[in-house]
């Protein structure tokens, strides 16, 4: 009796150990109609159209960077979605933060990693407002190759760990292991409308898996 309670016991270990490491499904980060999960300058800078996040404009200048953050922290995750971006030929960009904060001076701007999206800076990893530079990344100009301009492009970004790696229409474009052990692992997601031109990006179908 006491072996069967033994073996009864060990099985329920095994079993246990294996649902607690088995990772979270996929969640809609954007359910499509409303900001809810999300807070920013939702009046003059960020709305939502057809099902997407978007932000900036076509018909005048956008004063100032600035980004449309989700209202709680990720770590680990793999965060997929589309994107589009259009405008004036030498000042599109966009991107989206993570593992940031938002700065309290100036308070439209972010500080972290971001993974870029816009010409001169495709699919590369930037260090916004702390390193100030782009820190990995494939030539942005072979990775426009793969681009879309003006339509939609699927955008993945994974979070391991330190090991930073994002992904454009399927081909990888960065593989990057934080070696800075004071960097912050965990932060705010934020999507970005790059100031200084006159643009426009759209972001849909945002999906995002929390790894452990």
């Amino acid at each position: 009796m006491k072996k069967l309670i033994s073996w009864s016991v060990l099985v329920l270990f095994f079993l246990t150990s294996f649902v607690v490491q088995f990772p979270p499904k996929p969640v809609r980060l954007f359910d499509g109609k409303t900001f809810s999960g999300w807070e920013g300058d939702t009046l003059n800078m960020w709305r939502i159209e057809n099902g997407a996040l978007i932000g900036g404009m076509l018909d005048k200048k956008v004063p100032h960077n600035d980004f449309l953050c989700t209202t709680r922290s990720y770590a680990n995750f793999i965060l997929k979605l589309k994107v589009k971006l259009t405008g004036n030929v030498g000042f599109i960009n966009s991107g989206i933060q993570f593992r940031s904060q938002r700065l309290k001076d100036p308070a439209h701007e972010m500080t972290g990693y971001q993974a870029d999206y816009g010409e001169k800076y495709w699919g590369t990893l930037y260090d916004e407002s702390r390193r100030n530079k782009t820190i990995a990344g494939n030539d942005p100009n072979e990775t426009q190759k793969i681009i879309k301009l003006n339509d939609w492009n699927n955008y993945e970004l994974r979070a391991e760990n330190r090991r930073i790696r994002i992904f454009i229409n399927g081909k990888q474009t960065t593989d990057y292991t934080e070696a800075d052990l004071t960097i912050p692992q965990s932060g705010l997601i934020g999507l970005q409308i790059h100031g200084d031109g006159a643009a426009q990006v759209a972001f849909k179908d945002i999906f995002i898996q929390e790894l452990p």
